[in-house]
């Protein structure tokens, strides 16, 4: 459903008569919204696969590991999410016999998450999907995307990112 205006101009319009900090509030509300617009656009791609985003991004992560596997506090890390979540994510990928709980080698306390060659398979085929649908981007340039992206890498550095 597509309203007549942008709801995020009228909402900096009537911020601005009450308090300072217009182009901020703007900027941080128009960022929140993309990323709820495409979040929902991807896990829609996805769902056909039986994933979300999140559990996409779980099983690249693994996928990209060099042993296949990983501590699931580490991909907790890495994905920059809470433990919960993590445990939520793998057991989610456990079910669908995606992923497998493995002991650490080394570390008895240690569990590790492990990428199943289902997981690989899915993978290479949810990406393609992905890569079809431009990452939920299309209607951004080459140009476009290489801007968003250095426009944003210095909040992901103040951020401790990297």
């Amino acid at each position: 459903m597509s309203l007549p205006f942008d709801p995020i101009d009228e909402a900096a319009r009537r911020w601005g008569e009450r308090w300072d900090g217009v182009p901020q509030m703007h900027a941080v509300t128009s960022l929140m919204r993309v990323h709820q617009l495409v979040l929902a656009q991807l896990d829609g791609v996805l769902k056909p696969h039986g994933l979300t985003f999140a559990r996409y991004e779980g099983l690249v992560l693994l996928h990209f590991s060099s042993r296949g596997s990983m501590p699931l506090g580490k991909m907790g890390e890495r994905l920059q999410v809470h433990p919960t979540s993590v445990t939520s994510i793998v057991d989610r990928l456990e079910g669908a016999g995606l992923v497998a709980r493995r002991p650490h080698p080394d570390d008895g306390r240690t569990v590790l998450a492990e990428i199943t060659p289902e997981g690989r398979a899915l993978v290479e085929r949810a990406t393609e999907d992905l890569l079809a649908a431009d990452f939920g981007l299309d209607p951004l340039g080459e140009a476009d995307l290489q801007e968003l992206s250095e426009v944003l890498r210095p909040l992901r550095r103040a951020a401790g990112d990297f």
